[in-house]
């Protein structure tokens, strides 16, 4: 697929790694709209974008009717949907067995229900679209890109619940690639290891030090930029289907 050519939705689209494939899509003469909830942040985004190459929609990932609702506005906003990249998620960090108590079920539940049901909730919005495109060379009707973690394979000491979303996340990747096939929509996600995300920004520069040296090479954290170049190398390569990319400067994380 030619970056030109690219209609996508990203969820997250207002910061970190959404926002940094929007801008990357944008400048190659694309098209994006951004999902996320941070109506603040959406009006900064925007403006970056430049009028008329990105829209907003607040919108709830977990939420089935919105997410649909809005997917067909994105559609329509663009004059075309043939891209979905989901970067939505949370953290839910904490210990099965905390010092005060054990984790609230409610809290592993959420943060399953954003970063794992929240990305299916948003690839069959989108894949329920794109089936209905032309198709273009081999048959190419659209491709969705899900964001997982190095956490999925190697998830420290207080990520069981982001370890388990992420997790099913990639294990998702292939069976959805194989049933979308038929439609011509190729499935893909990313693994990134430790991103310079806003999160990572609020951390003490020690923290954020001791961080990068944990990384073998290049030793430095990744850069949001690095992750839309790894999303427009999928969009460009129609080969790639079914996988998981980890994007992490080789970093294993430790128990701790």
């Amino acid at each position: 697929m030619e970056l030109s050519n690219v209609r996508a939705v990203i969820t997250g689209g207002v910061s970190g790694l959404g926002f940094a494939v929007a801008q990357h899509i944008v400048a190659q003469g694309g098209k994006a709209v951004l999902f996320d909830i941070n109506d603040e942040k959406s009006l900064e985004a925007l403006n970056t974008l430049g009028e008329g190459n990105g829209h907003y929609f607040k919108t709830d990932v977990t939420d089935e009717t919105q997410v649909a609702e809005n997917m067909a506005k994105a559609k329509d906003a663009m004059g075309g949907l043939n891209t979905v990249v989901n970067c939505a998620g949370i953290l839910g960090a904490g210990r099965v067995l905390g010092r005060e108590a054990s984790m609230p079920l409610a809290q592993f539940a959420t943060t399953v229900k954003v970063n794992l049901i929240g990305s299916f909730n948003v690839a069959k919005a989108g894949a329920e679209l794109m089936q209905h495109n032309t198709a273009g060379e081999d048959g190419e009707r659209g491709v969705i890109i899900h964001t997982a973690s190095v956490a999925a394979f190697d998830g420290q000491i207080g990520q069981a619940a982001y370890s388990a979303s992420k997790g099913g996340v990639v294990g998702m990747t292939l069976p959805m690639a194989r049933e979308l096939a038929r439609f011509g929509i190729r499935v893909m996600t990313i693994a990134p290891g430790i991103f310079w995300t806003p999160m990572v920004d609020s951390m003490p520069e020690a923290v954020q030090q001791s961080l990068s040296a944990s990384i073998p090479f290049p030793s430095r954290l990744g850069k949001p930029e690095e992750y839309a170049q790894t999303v427009a190398f999928i969009l460009q390569n129609r080969y790639l289907n079914g996988e998981t990319i980890r994007l992490d400067g080789s970093v294993r994380l430790a128990a701790k």
